[in-house]
């Protein structure tokens, strides 16, 4: 059946009604009661946004009505797509509707293809399976839907294996597949979320064309409210599988009337913001809520840096190179560039935030100067001690002075012991002839200061939530009392407002201790909420550092402006005035980068000269930039003009 003889809707009939949806799972524990009586309706051509933390039941409630729960999963209540009930629907009807009419693209591009097959083999089955069509007819409908999605050389390109695509390209990869029937419906889970910031908004601009050019209804799950800003026609709030709030998306996000609804707006940190105020977190209770929102008006007095003490970390010219064993028999090795002449600073309580996209060498860098990885050339120093070449002996009495706090908050800690001798083993190691009792009483202190109490000691990992893990693991770092932490991804796993309570919990920490921080992630706006500095990063060199205000509001570096860009603001009417002009194409491979300028290849501003010379990092203004042409295009965008590439590169 083509779109043609689909069922057209009558005048004012929702494409999708959804009344008092209910979905339930058997447990060994009991029954699991996720989403609780939820209505919804969908127009033909509108974007909803459902947003909310992990568990609150924004995905079982779409894979419910599709027919994608679990086996101890039971739906009930009414699921109306173009006035036919999907709950109950024998399942071969279902097929039938299910990626012909409703689409689905999944959070994790990468599970979601199968290894083993070719993107046109995964491709065809949506054709051959629903329209009947040959795979010639279907390898020229995939080609035509990949090369529509911005695949570059798609006839190329089909014959490719997942692992062969970067992680924006199999999400389009999905998209596409998703598309190939022209659906009506459109479910998108999370299909930013595991992206870098310039990917998500390429993702991002291509959606918006979808919904122009398809006249495609969108459902986007998400928890990025700066995404659904920018995106979404109406929204809805949920907590706990209930609706907390629902409407159009200004009335969320300038006039909410539910509590975890502002306090869900009140945790996001913003660009566009001038002053650094208290992020709000989500509470168990109602009153600690309305406090929470309320701290989170409070402008923050910022901890200061000592910048006229001599620096407590120093990096001169660091550079990390792995080679990589050849292809074949007789090929040669390749040197892999992961850190290529990295020059830092860090002062006493000072934050350094280093942005950059995946693959850029941020956490390389960071193990570096943990010397967890071994440099190839360059010097560390810590508290003027050149520790680059030490042994493991020498440096076990350095490595009480700086500890990190890791990505995977539960990955991290050892699930065979209790937090109390976890947070303990830093102690054992470092003050092996410390009493068990002043242990204890030291384990217990710092877990009271991260939020957790005392009767926490003797629980394992797994009885603890992501948010708790993380202060878990922070308390581990800090129970030496550390000149230095390196913070390597410490809440891009997080729920926004997880993410707020460990981003509040780090500044008063720093504040109370005097902790120097190296903070890396690639959401630009917490970084620009914590750091007093920010280093950028491209392919493992430094394109840019200065100082987070003058960083933000005067960008001087191509790649820093795109960044900048890219970054979805949690405002309605901000996000959707401002100039989208998203960065094109993927990171170049580190092991056979551009000669030149490595960011050449990708910058609308490029001249011969890129191509031929890199830029030494160099003073310019307030920051310090590794850019020929900053001048240039700095000068152009303070005068209203839009610098163009004035010769190929």
């Amino acid at each position: 059946m083509s779109r043609d003889e689909t069922k057209a809707l009558a005048p004012g009939e929702a494409l999708l009604k959804v009344t008092d949806l209910n979905v339930r799972f058997r447990t060994a524990d009991g029954e699991v009661h996720a989403v609780r009586d939820l209505s919804l309706q969908l127009a033909a051509g509108e974007t909803l946004g459902i947003v909310g933390e992990s568990g609150s039941g924004k995905s079982q409630s779409m894979m419910s009505m599709i027919g994608l729960l679990a086996d101890n999963g039971a739906a009930s209540g009414s699921a109306s797509y173009r006035g036919e009930e999907l709950l109950g629907m024998p399942a071969g009807k279902l097929r039938r509707i299910r990626g012909r009419r409703i689409g689905m693209i999944f959070q994790d591009p990468m599970t979601s293809l199968n290894p083993y097959m070719t993107v046109f083999d995964q491709m065809s089955q949506v054709l051959i399976h629903h329209e009947k069509l040959g795979r010639r007819e279907a390898r020229t409908r995939c080609v035509e839907m990949l090369e529509a999605v911005r695949i570059p050389e798609p006839k190329r390109r089909i014959d490719m294996y997942p692992h062969e695509f970067s992680g924006g390209m199999r999400q389009r990869v999905m998209i596409a597949s998703a598309l190939l029937c022209r659906p009506d419906l459109l479910i998108a889970d999370e299909p930013t979320t595991a992206l870098d910031v310039t990917v998500q908004a390429q993702i991002l601009e291509l959606m918006k064309d979808i919904r122009r050019e398809f006249g495609t209804a969108i459902i986007l799950i998400t928890h990025d409210l700066g995404v659904v800003a920018g995106l979404c026609e109406r929204v809805l709030v949920m907590n706990g599988g209930r609706e907390m709030e629902s409407g159009p998306v200004d009335d969320i996000f300038y006039r909410p009337q539910n509590a975890y609804t502002r306090a869900l707006l009140a945790a996001v940190p913003r660009l566009d913001e001038a002053e650094i105020r208290r992020l709000a977190s989500v509470a168990a209770d109602d009153a600690a809520e309305k406090a929470s929102a309320e701290a989170a008006g409070e402008v923050i007095t910022r901890h200061e840096p000592k910048l006229d003490a001599a620096p407590l970390l120093e990096v001169d010219d660091l550079r990390v190179h792995f080679r990589i064993a050849p292809a074949t028999v007789f090929g040669r090795s390749q040197l892999l560039k992961a850190v290529d002449g990295v020059q830092l600073s860090l002062h006493p309580g000072e934050t350094l935030g280093v942005v950059g996209e995946s693959g850029c060498g941020k956490s390389t860098l960071a193990r570096a100067v943990l010397r967890l990885v071994p440099a190839t050339t360059g010097r560390i120093s810590l508290l003027g001690d050149d520790i680059t070449a030490k042994d493991k002996k020498a440096m076990r009495a350095h490595r009480r002075d700086m500890q990190v706090i890791f990505q995977d908050p539960l990955a991290s800690l050892n699930p065979r012991m209790t937090v109390g001798d976890i947070v303990a083993e830093p102690l054992w190691t470092h003050s092996p002839g410390m009493p068990r009792a002043e242990v204890r009483k030291k384990v217990a202190a710092m877990l009271e200061r991260v939020g957790l109490g005392p009767q926490f000691i003797n629980r394992y990992p797994h009885e603890f939530s992501g948010g708790q893990c993380q202060r878990i693991g922070i308390a581990r770092a800090l129970v030496l009392e550390p000149e230095l932490i390196i913070c390597d991804e410490p809440v891009s796993a997080l729920d926004v407002s997880i993410q707020a309570q460990i981003v509040n919990l780090l500044m008063d920490i720093q504040a109370e201790m005097n902790l120097s921080l190296v903070f890396i992630a690639h959401d630009l706006a917490v970084v620009r909420h914590i750091s007093h500095r920010i280093l950028v990063m491209y392919l493992g060199r430094v394109v840019e550092i200065s100082d987070r205000v003058n960083l933000y509001e005067r960008p001087m570096h191509p790649y820093t402006q795109a960044l900048i860009r890219a970054v979805p603001i949690p405002d309605p009417h901000k996000e959707r005035n401002k100039p989208h002009a998203p960065l094109q194409g993927d990171l170049p491979s580190p092991v056979d980068p551009p000669s030149g300028c490595t960011f050449r290849t990708r910058c609308p501003h490029a001249v011969e000269r890129c191509a031929s010379e890199t830029p030494a990092l160099r003073i310019l203004g307030d920051s310090l930039v590794a850019c020929h042409e900053a001048e240039r295009v700095r000068a152009a965008i303070d005068r209203g003009v839009s610098p163009t590439r004035t010769a190929g590169a």
